[in-house]
């Protein structure tokens, strides 16, 4: 069994950082709206078209402008197995509940479903041949995705999963196993056809499955790690990263179990670097995330970084922001890269984080991590 080397994993792990170009940054500057740019290829066509040398042209090679890709329906699995999307005129794509019981989810995942022709995948399959026409050279994501075992559990079931594992336990554990495998092939299969790429990736593989935190620390033998697990076991022989926000501390020292390489918390208020550094061995990522820009002044963000890589973090990274190309969050976003590249410089030349740590201003030691949310 895959297993990293926890005592020297964190300190083999080279700090990296990035600030990338999220689609609603591309859409806003070229003035398409979210309904437009899901529903409408044409739109897609516009948004990386006209988008990106505007992005491109504001902040440089420091900011990662993202390939074309279909766009980013998380619930594509979901919506191949028979749950409705809905697409609201200014909002994130939504879906229908599709299992009022469990023994009605257990009944749908047992059917075998042909995922390229099933729901609106040949929908955003020919979305993305659409962009492969106006963008032969690049290679085409495809967004059309699908969520972790848990996380997947929660769409089909809504609130009514997180009574099962009470209600019914073995029943739920083979509800989470049809799903993890159902999860499996849906990814193996866009994959495979999309890509040519082998069943089993040897380089490594990702994960999102932020519902796990909603299971407590007592749940996860049971209903979280088996089938994280058997997601990870059977998508890659390589490294193992995951995105799992909002978990608490007694939660962090199970991502061990996951043999995870890299974990992700993003939006997670109940835990900071600290927390995570002091009870996990798991590297991980802090992000600075852009609903905090607006309270933000350029001091803050330059000690938020120093702080983050001082207390442990192994990467640290943001997305434009809302209004990114406004002249005040341009200012901030070039600061965060500024200081991104001085802990790069002086953690390569062999500085330690404690000497990190010393460039954080008295008020950004106050702030980070005890008054900050």
């Amino acid at each position: 069994m895959y297993k990293p080397d926890y005592n020297n994993l964190r300190d083999a792990t080279k700090f990296s950082w990035f600030v990338n170009t999220p689609c609603d940054a591309l859409m806003e500057v070229t003035g398409v709206s979210i309904k437009e740019f899901n529903l409408n290829p044409d739109a897609g066509v516009e948004v990386y078209k006209k988008g990106r040398p505007i992005i491109k042209e504001i902040f440089g090679v420091d900011v990662g402008i993202p390939a074309p890709a279909t766009p980013p329906v998380s619930y594509g699995h979901i919506n191949t197995l028979g749950a409705e999307l809905i697409f609201p005129e200014d909002g994130e794509v939504n879906h229908s509940t599709l299992c009022d019981s469990l023994e009605r989810g257990i009944e749908i995942l047992k059917k075998p479903v042909d995922f390229g022709k099933t729901g609106m995948a040949p929908f955003y399959l020919e979305y993305m041949q659409k962009l492969k026409q106006n963008f032969p050279d690049e290679k085409i994501g495809f967004g059309f995705g699908a969520q972790g075992p848990v996380t997947t559990a929660y769409l089909l079931r809504r609130d009514g999963f997180f009574y099962d594992p009470y209600d019914n336990p073995e029943r739920t554990k083979e509800f989470l196993a049809l799903i993890a495998a159902s999860v499996v092939k849906f990814k193996k299969y866009f994959a495979r056809t999309l890509y040519g790429e082998p069943d089993i990736n040897p380089q490594g593989c990702g994960l999102c499955d932020d519902c796990a935190a909603m299971l407590g620390p007592d749940l996860w033998p049971d209903f979280v790690i088996p089938y994280i697990n058997y997601y990870f076991e059977n998508m890659t022989t390589g490294t193992r990263f995951a995105h799992i926000e909002d978990l608490r501390p007694n939660h962090l020292e199970m991502l061990e179990k996951l043999y995870l390489d890299f974990y992700d918390p993003s939006v997670s208020p109940q835990i900071n670097p600290c927390i995570i550094k002091n009870n996990t061995r798991v590297p991980f990522a802090w992000r600075l995330a852009s609903f905090h820009y607006p309270d933000m002044s350029l001091t803050d963000i330059r000690d938020f970084v120093f702080k983050a890589a001082a207390d442990g973090a192994g990467r640290v990274f943001t997305y434009l922001p809302e209004n990114s190309c406004s002249l005040k969050n341009i200012e901030k976003v070039k600061t965060f890269i500024e200081a991104a590249k001085q802990v790069d410089s002086a953690l390569g030349r062999g500085a330690s984080r404690s000497e990190i740590m010393t460039w954080v201003t008295r008020d950004g030691m106050n702030k980070f991590w005890d008054n900050w949310n």
